[in-house]
Order: structure tokens, then sequence, then C-alpha cells
């Protein structure tokens, strides 16, 4: 489907059931979906499935993001994700709510050409994913007079590239979101573009209330949350509608003053030795003591069953990973790493499975390498 025509009231007004790239199978129970979309959720783990939102839902997510970058008719909201994933759909439903105009980064992905495009065609906001922003410091390109705000989402965009990518003049704010919110709930304001970049705390979109339960997993409620879930079940697809006004996500989060802190997902923790070990924490911290040059989703640290130790670790990299800053990170943080968190030596592999929008299919990679000798 052509981008531009989400910018078009025909679509907005139109009461059937959408769905990005092919649904496997016949939608079902179309009076209750109706005016919604499906997404196919693009998590690292867990069972597939199509999350349905409804469109005043992505128009009051559309809305609030808005409101909260300033965003008016004379801005231009650019897009260079996918569509099928929520937060490219969601920068073509901002441009519809805001009325304002929308740009498409129709080409192959290019740092330098995406760069030159966002000058000539006038954008003033966008939204990237880590591996983008990434790609715009490493090639050490300028940001142009007239870009206002960059969300980063479908990721932790780490502090040595935030603030290297501030420094050239690229306005980083780090945001927090789920497809089943629509895309964002939190998301970094215009104001702490003038401070040090730093991923977290992320402040909360007005149009959320969130809470930690008891098990420290993030609950949101608010008017941009799905309407249920369409699963494959006994070999047929059904809708099953959000019971409560509040959704238990699968994330691990603090709340404060400043927001949320993402603390990864629960179902990636694993244990050694006795004690809990999450993955993902190991790889912020390997990314940070890179120095940014480690590139998040090119690699992973993958926990592997043993007999002894409950899982063993395994950092898994890329062979197009910087092998010099990949090694010199293990080994600074082999110096303070406590036994349980310990990790074996490293293996390169050609590829590692990754999203379209370059985040880590963790259950992939994992199932790749149970069963192989490569340890």
């Amino acid at each position: 489907m052509d981008a531009a025509l989400l910018t078009k009231s025909d679509f907005w007004n139109d009461a059937g059931v959408f769905s990005f790239g092919k649904f496997p199978g016949e939608v079902p129970d179309a009076h209750a979906l109706s005016g919604h979309v499906l997404f196919e959720t693009s998590g690292s783990s867990g069972t597939p499935k199509w999350v349905a939102l409804s469109k005043p839902a992505l128009l009051a997510s559309a809305a609030a993001v808005n409101r909260h970058l300033r965003v008016t008719a004379e801005s231009c909201w650019g897009l260079a994700l996918p569509m099928h994933h929520v937060g490219g759909f969601g920068v073509c439903a901002r441009a519809f709510e805001a009325g304002c105009r929308l740009e498409i980064f129709g080409k192959r992905w290019d740092a330098a050409v995406f760069a030159q495009w966002l000058a000539d065609r006038g954008v003033t906001h966008t939204s990237l994913v880590p591996t983008q922003v990434h790609d715009l410091v490493k090639a050490e390109l300028r940001a142009p007079e007239t870009l206002k705000a960059i969300v980063v989402g479908g990721g932790h965009l780490d502090v040595a590239t935030g603030r290297l990518a501030r420094d050239l003049g690229w306005p980083v704010l780090a945001s927090y979101g789920m497809t089943e919110a629509a895309s964002q709930i939190a998301t970094q304001t215009l104001e702490q573009l003038r401070e040090f970049y730093q991923p977290a705390p992320v402040p909360l979109l007005p149009i959320w209330s969130a809470e930690v339960s008891a098990e420290g997993l993030l609950q949101i409620s608010g008017a941009a949350l799905f309407s249920g879930y369409v699963i494959l079940a006994d070999g047929r697809w059904t809708f099953f509608p959000r019971e409560s006004t509040w959704h238990v996500t699968s994330d691990r989060a603090m709340l404060g003053d400043g927001g949320i802190t993402p603390l990864g997902r629960a179902d990636t923790l694993v244990k050694v030795l006795g004690e809990l070990v999450d993955p993902e924490s190991i790889e912020r911290e390997l990314a940070t003591l890179s120095d940014g040059k480690l590139i998040p989703g090119t690699f992973a640290i993958v926990a592997l069953p043993d007999e002894r130790a409950g899982n063993m670790l395994v950092p898994v990299f890329e062979s197009s990973c910087d092998a010099s800053a990949a090694r010199s990170a293990l080994s600074a943080y082999g110096k303070s790493a406590p036994g349980f968190r310990r990790l074996l030596p490293p293996v390169f592999v050609e590829k590692i499975p990754r999203s379209a929008l370059g985040k880590l299919l963790r259950n992939e990679l994992t199932c790749r390498f149970k069963d192989s000798d490569f340890v």
C-alpha cells in the first residue's frame, strides 16, 4: 500500500479490517474487528500473533506524539521505516493527524543518501531505529538544520552513540513503546536535547497510565491501547479481545518522577549457578564498554543449557563486527563480572537473525545453536 494513502480521510473512514503484509489466513470476526488495523508482532520472543488496533487508538497515539514533539501543519514527517511495523505506520498517522506533509524515503537504506534526502525535502520529524542512528554517526554525517526531532525506537540506543549523534546535530530522543500501544508510550522531550543524552528514564506521554506489578512487570492503560490479539488456535485464526483496561506487558521496568526506565524482557532471564541473569543487560554493558563501536543487533549473549551451571553464556558476534572492539569490550567486562555472569570465549558467525527493524530475534538465534557443537 502506498504510504501517502494513509494521509487521506478515505482510509481512516473505512470500516473494514486492514492488515499490512499478507495475513496468513482468513481474518476472523469481521464485526468485532471493524475499523481495525492488524499488525504482526515484532517482538524477539513469544508466540506469533497479530495485534488489533482500532483507528481511533492509532490516531490517539498520533495526536499525543504530535503534541509532545510540537508538530504543526507546517511540519514534515519523514518515513524511513517499514509501514507494516507500527513505528512506520505511526509516522503516516501523525502526518494525517497534524495535516502536515509526509515525505517517503523509498530507497534502500544508505546513511549519506538519507541525510541528503532529509535536507532536500525539509523533513522536520522522523523515526529511526538504533542501527540507523549508528550508521549516521559512523559516517560522521551532520544533521540538516531543518530537522527538529528523531524518535529512536525499536531498541536501546547506547549512551556513546546517542551523545555522538547529538554532537553531530542529530536530535535523537529515546523512546519506549510497543505494538500493543500503537507505538510510543514514553518519549524524551525536546527540552532534553539541550542535555547530555541518556537513554533513560523516558517521560510518559500524557495519554498513558503506568504501574509496575509485584513481579516487576510494566502495566499500561490508555486511549491508544490495542483491542486484542488474533492468534492461530486449533488451526483457525481467532480474535481474543482484551479483557481489562490494563495490559500487563512482558517488560520489566522501573517508574520514577522522570518516567520509565526499561529493564528488559522478563522472558529473557536465565538461571546461571542459581542466580538470575539478564542477557540483554550484558549486551548493553558490552555496547557501553565498546564506546558505541558494537552495533546493537549485530551481537548477542546466547544462554545455552548446561548440566552443572544451569546455563552457560556465549557471546556471539556477526563477522561484520569490529573484532578488536568486541575483544576489548569482553576483556573489560571480564575483569569485574561475578562468576555467574562470566562469558565463554566469543563465537563469530556470518549473520545473526534480526527483524526488518534490526531487532534481535533471540529465540531463533538460541534455537539455531542449541543442538550445535559450536562451544
